[in-house]
């Protein structure tokens, strides 16, 4: 990670090296907190955020759910966000907004701890790396169920949700994986440790329902959108864990891994063993619209409207 020159912390600008929490903030024993992952692209028309408002709603949302009120509203969150894209002079990055629990009691009950609200941003490129988007990932499914209904809401884009992704990664990754697919407490499909997943069979598109234990993906939202204006069938069904072998194509979906094909599961070619037809289509319509070669026709990109310098234009 590059450290950029600004945080956003509470409402001002603090230093990179100075943005720190307490070893006895609430957050550090207790996973307390929600956060979010957003994409700044650079287009044609300068730095622009990728479907803003959409994440602040699902982040004030988690927030919700944990009886955490963040203290800013949607508005002022948006605003802070374009803000520290300009403070820190960056074309295109990554942005992490994340509120926590602070220093205040120790103690499981975290009502009485301030919450504390961080945002930064730096430049990142491809969670899976350039070439799987052309060629595609390897996974498997993991041995590790992903959280069950009424134990952990799956809604909320949480860190102590995250532990149980660190795990189906970790097995991956030492097992020679790009990634892992975990199954839902029933034994269906449910998503990859920080993508969602789509399954293609025989031209039509099936994604794990939201009660699959999926969180709600900004960019799964996109693919579906997408889909739907090219004609796709889409079905949002429960699907058994073979249907991943006999699949035509099978591709993950998120900020960080935007659309990512997958080549093989368990070892098992999917396809013809690269990026599939429907999921090249798809990729080209996102990135389409993130580069500036397609219309922004849903509105989805917030330009962060970067001071020109003085005497420019006059």
């Amino acid at each position: 990670m590059t450290p950029t020159e600004k945080i956003w912390h509470n409402g001002r600008f603090v230093n990179w090296d100075d943005a720190k929490i307490h070893v006895l903030s609430h957050v550090v024993s207790y996973g307390t907190s929600v956060f979010e992952g957003i994409r700044c692209y650079a287009t044609p028309a300068g730095p622009a955020v990728f479907r803003l408002p959409e994440h602040v709603r699902r982040m004030i949302d988690s927030g919700r759910i944990y009886r955490m009120d963040m203290g800013y509203t949607r508005e002022q969150l948006m605003e802070a966000m374009l803000e520290l894209v300009r403070v820190n002079k960056l074309r295109s990055c990554y942005l992490r907004p994340i509120a926590l629990r602070g220093y205040g009691e120790i103690g499981v009950n975290p009502l009485k701890n301030p919450v504390d609200v961080y945002i930064a941003c730096w430049e990142w490129g491809k969670y899976l790396g350039e070439e799987a988007l052309a060629n595609g990932v390897d996974v498997c499914v993991s041995s590790w169920t992903r959280i069950a209904p009424n134990t952990l809401p799956a809604l909320a884009k949480a860190g102590a949700n995250y532990m149980n992704s660190q795990l189906i990664k970790m097995e991956a990754l030492l097992n020679g994986f790009s990634e892992g697919i975990a199954l839902d407490a029933s034994g269906y499909v449910s998503e990859g440790s920080g993508e969602n997943i789509f399954v293609v069979r025989d031209g039509k598109i099936h994604t794990p329902p939201l009660g699959a234990s999926v969180l709600p993906g900004i960019t799964r939202d996109t693919v579906l959108k997408l889909a739907a204006e090219r004609g796709i069938p889409i079905v949002e069904t429960l699907i058994p864990r073979e249907m991943l072998y006999v699949a035509d194509e099978v591709f993950f979906s998120g900020t960080a891994a935007e659309i990512t094909p997958i080549r093989s599961v368990d070892r098992i070619q999917v396809g013809e063993g690269r990026r599939g037809p429907i999921a090249e289509a798809l990729q080209a319509d996102f990135f389409g619209i993130i580069e500036g070669t397609k219309p922004d026709r849903h509105g989805w990109l917030t330009q962060v409207h970067v001071p020109q310098p003085s005497g420019v234009g006059d």
